[in-house]
């Protein structure tokens, strides 16, 4: 990710033995909300748990994929700050072509805007 600019912050866990992923969707997430960092991405066995975790944290908007074209949409329609993977439903080539799409999307605004908005509003 460095070569393309990106500097990467690994939050943990810091063994593969077998964790409890809502506490490092949580810890990712401030760290996106707190605007110490831009995005983030989080991995469990299917994303979805820690997806759900994330989408906690007041500000954040995560979405898990499993294909490119929806991780570009998440950040072109969605405004997401978040994106979740499944380490047992992608490989690890799909995962960083994914990661590669979602980072090289932007927020298209427009008429996206107002709806993003509009989930924004749902947090209060």
């Amino acid at each position: 990710m460095s070569a393309k600019g990106w500097e990467a912050i690994d939050i943990g866990p810091a063994t593969a033995e077998s964790t409890d992923y809502p506490k490092h969707g949580e810890a990712a997430a401030r760290r996106v909300a707190s605007g110490d960092c831009a995005l983030g991405i989080v991995v469990c066995g299917t994303g979805q748990g820690i997806m759900m975790a994330a989408n906690k944290i007041r500000g954040v908007r995560c979405g898990v994929c499993a294909d490119t074209f929806s991780a570009r949409m998440i950040r072109a329609h969605n405004d997401a700050n978040m994106l979740a993977l499944g380490a047992r439903v992608v490989g690890e080539g799909l995962a960083l072509d994914i990661v590669d799409a979602f980072l090289s999307a932007e927020f298209e605004g427009g008429r996206h805007a107002a709806r993003v908005a509009m989930i924004r509003a749902l947090e209060d």
